[in-house]
């Protein structure tokens, strides 16, 4: 990530939400070793989401480690009213997913994991289908790339060289 971007997650008011666990087993010489492999998404419910996952041989620690490199990971994300502010594709490895603007009080219409990431940050009316890839941490990655992808009328304006009304007509 760009240094520059960097948010502070002490500033925030994060929650947090377990994606999924995964039980990880390695076989060695003495036998199978059990690990715990934790999907965290945090956010403020106000722009900022990030996501991490961890690794542990015990579930509690696992969930820890993720939330602590989720925290590591924030992103802000444009919100028009409350919604995205325009349909956009993300793509992560074989998981696409397919956000769109929903009119407000339609509510989230995402599953699982999409669902997760779209409540933490704070974007109450949404629309999305996921293509292909349906394992979470691919969706998840797949979901955060899309919200990256995202710009607002003043960026667009700005990067036009026009002013916001303009971009409306």
């Amino acid at each position: 990530m760009a240094s520059s971007s960097f948010i502070d997650p002490a500033k925030l008011d994060l929650e947090d939400q377990v994606v999924s666990i995964n039980r990880i087993t390695k076989v060695v010489k003495g036998g199978r070793r059990l690990r715990f492999a934790a999907l965290v998404v945090v956010g403020d419910k106000n722009g900022h989401v990030g996501f991490g996952t961890g690794k542990a041989q015990e579930v509690p620690e696992a969930i820890r480690k993720a939330s602590a490199a989720a925290q590591k990971n924030l992103i802000e994300v444009p919100v028009v009213g409350t919604t995205i502010p325009h349909e956009v594709i993300g793509t992560y490895g074989g998981g696409k997913i397919l956000l769109k603007p929903a009119v407000e009080g339609s509510g989230v219409a995402a599953g699982g994991a999409v669902r997760n990431v779209m409540e933490l940050a704070g974007i109450d009316d949404v629309t999305s289908k996921r293509l292909g890839s349906n394992t979470p941490i691919n969706v998840v990655r797949a979901t955060f790339e899309g919200l990256k992808a995202l710009k607002s009328a003043e960026e667009v304006a700005k990067l036009r060289g026009v002013s916001v009304d303009h971009l409306a007509e």
